[in-house]
């Protein structure tokens, strides 16, 4: 894991050396190893970049790195899981390697099949490659969006990161008040891709590379989850459709469930195979869930010996609300080399101000992200492996009932959209002193699956948005937005209803929260989290299973040889109850606790934007 930067002046010119070494220095934790610079002979492009060791920990490894003949030059963050077979296939074809990295895989990769590379890429990654010859810059973002590349184009310069706070530090570009970024995250709780909170900087989307060269700056989709999902959906495969926008569950004949069980098997087992590799140890997040019990399961049947970590509280210690008791039954029974860090809930008070200051853009999410990746660290892991992305693969989010269960009542009801929003308008200074004001929304947002998607994951529904921002800022905002537009896109060509709600909750939630805040948390411990279960060859072995056997939690859970425990099989899904906000704020008199969650969506946007000006 490292942190990238880079500028292009494609319409002439030269880069500021000075504002781009900020850029890359104000990325020091991503990558405390070493540091490298380069740039051209002309100056109008350079490459910068921040490393953290994980794969060939020699110099060999450097970046940017470059080939033979120094035509093309890379930087990079993330890992290429893939990248041993890829390199085996590349000396075959006479290509010559000097280091053993993945980062000189992607070189000659480029050489060999260009822009199309990326469709061999197995991992979590974005990059940035000057091609010489062509006098062009190439980036790719992998199709998860695990790892962020955040670009700004001044219309003369591109500038490339890791962090919208690094191209803070270029001087020519636009950090204007994006309406979109502002609005985007008091609907969601964060701030939703493409947009960030300044006009001049974005995200590159997930599953797309960059083109830049004299002719100006191209994206190209090369990947998408939601047209992986399509293609598994039972439904679309036999010629079949949903009617009036009810979604179906899809069935077909199905495969003999010993079968389904083995081909499961299989998929997990490899992930987990291909996410251990590095030359360091890595270690496991592991708490009492089935989604990293199952995976520590996993890694031990791979590894003679496995590192498992778990965060105590101990205000919590003895209670049921402790899950450091079933952590350490689980690593007992893999046994793993585990070790609990215990936090008080002075730890958090005590870390305030560094963990706003580390965080990229504002979310209300990323505190537990934050604590457990400085527990790994302190147990001495420079890599561990997370169990995010079983929730939205096998269902385990309320979502996967409640939303297909709205659509089907109120989708029912003739004209529900239009008189819903009629009632809402009357009803919903009524509703709101009484119960949540999101249902003043249901008849009006409840008829498709993007409406219910907005009622269950919303921070603020829109007619409450001008509330807390300027009115014309909401206007401006959500026309730039078009969320319920760009829902609807997100479950395009997918009829399965289960498949459905994973389109949303991956493209959405997950990507935009919970990756995001991963990223940005683990990288202020220079920690480098892996996620097995978010791998585009799983979610394309997977998916099908879900949707056309009705594969399960509880099957993903049985597939260790080595057994879970069955008292945990039977465990019902369990929401982190820590008080984290309360805990970390402390007795701040700022900060509206009687407001929960979105008194604490107003304190962190205070507190970033008042940094950010």
């Amino acid at each position: 894991m490292c942190g990238i930067a880079a500028s292009f002046c494609y319409a002439g010119g030269q880069v500021d050396r000075a504002a781009l070494m900020q850029a890359r220095d104000c990325m020091e934790a991503r990558g405390p190893d070493a540091s490298g610079y380069w740039e051209a002979g002309d100056r109008r492009v350079a490459l910068a970049h921040r490393r953290l060791s994980i794969i060939d920990l020699s110099d060999r490894g450097a970046q940017p790195m470059a080939n033979g003949d120094g035509s093309l030059r890379v930087i990079y963050n993330g890992e290429i899981y893939n990248y041993q077979s890829l390199r085996v296939g590349l000396e075959e074809q006479g290509y010559r390697f000097r280091s053993d990295t993945d980062t000189e895989v992607l070189l000659h990769l480029y050489a060999e099949k260009g822009r199309e590379m990326v469709h061999d890429l197995r991992g979590m990654y974005a990059f940035a490659l000057w091609d010489a010859n062509r006098e062009a810059l190439f980036g790719a973002r992998d199709p998860h969006g695990i790892k962020p590349l955040y670009v700004a184009d001044t219309g003369r310069s591109l500038h490339v990161a890791s962090q919208v706070q690094a191209l803070r530090k270029m001087e020519d570009v636009d950090t204007g008040k994006n309406p979109a970024g502002h609005v985007g995250y008091f609907l969601w709780g964060h701030v939703p891709d493409p947009h960030t909170l300044y006009d001049g900087i974005r995200a590159v989307p997930a599953g797309h590379t960059l083109w830049a060269d004299a002719d100006g700056v191209q994206e190209r989709q090369f990947a998408s989850i939601s047209g992986t999902l399509a293609e598994a959906d039972p439904a679309m495969q036999t010629g079949e459709s949903h009617t009036h926008g009810v979604a179906t569950n899809g069935a077909v004949s199905r495969s003999k469930p010993e079968d389904v069980q083995e081909r499961l098997r299989d998929a997990l087992l490899d992930t987990v195979r291909h996410h251990l590799v590095a030359d360091v140890d890595v270690g496991l997040f592991l708490s009492a869930g089935l989604d990293s019990a199952t995976l520590t399961a996993l890694a031990s049947e791979v590894h003679s010996q496995v590192s498992t970590v778990t965060l105590g509280f101990e205000e919590f210690r003895g209670t049921p609300e402790d899950e450091v008791p079933g952590a350490e039954r689980l690593a007992a029974r893999y046994g793993t080399d585990h070790e609990t860090v215990w936090v008080r809930q002075e730890d958090f008070a005590e870390a305030y101000d560094d963990f706003l200051g580390v965080m990229d853009q504002p979310t209300i999410d990323g505190a537990n992200s934050y604590f457990v990746s400085r527990a790994a660290r302190e147990a001495g892991l420079k890599v561990a492996l997370s169990g995010l992305g079983g929730d939205e693969l096998f269902g385990g989010y309320p979502s996967f009932s409640q939303i297909p269960r709205l659509v089907s009542t109120v989708g029912a009801v003739p004209g529900a959209a239009t008189i819903g929003k009629g009632f809402r308008a009357v009803a919903a200074p009524v509703v709101e002193q009484m119960t949540s004001p999101k249902y003043a929304g249901l008849l009006e947002y409840g008829t498709d699956y993007a409406g219910g998607y907005l009622l269950r994951r919303g921070l603020y529904m829109p007619w409450e948005l001008p509330d807390v921002l300027d009115p014309d800022l909401v206007r401006a905002g959500w026309e730039q937005l078009q969320p319920l537009a760009r829902l609807r896109e997100t479950t395009t060509g997918i009829d399965h209803k289960h498949l459905r709600v994973t389109a949303l909750e991956s493209s959405w939630y997950m990507r935009n929260q919970l990756l995001r805040d991963t990223d940005w948390a683990s990288m202020a411990h220079s920690l480098e989290v892996r996620t097995p279960l978010v791998d585009h060859t799983v979610l394309s072995q997977v998916a099908p299973l879900v949707a056309r056997d009705g594969v399960t939690k509880q099957d993903m859970a049985r597939v260790p040889k080595n057994s879970l425990p069955e008292d945990l099989l039977g465990r019902p899904k369990s929401g982190f109850t820590v008080p984290v906000r309360e805990w970390l704020l402390g007795d701040r008199p700022e900060y509206d606790s009687a407001r929960g969650l979105r008194g604490w969506a107003q304190h962190v946007y205070k507190a970033k934007t008042q940094e950010y000006k």
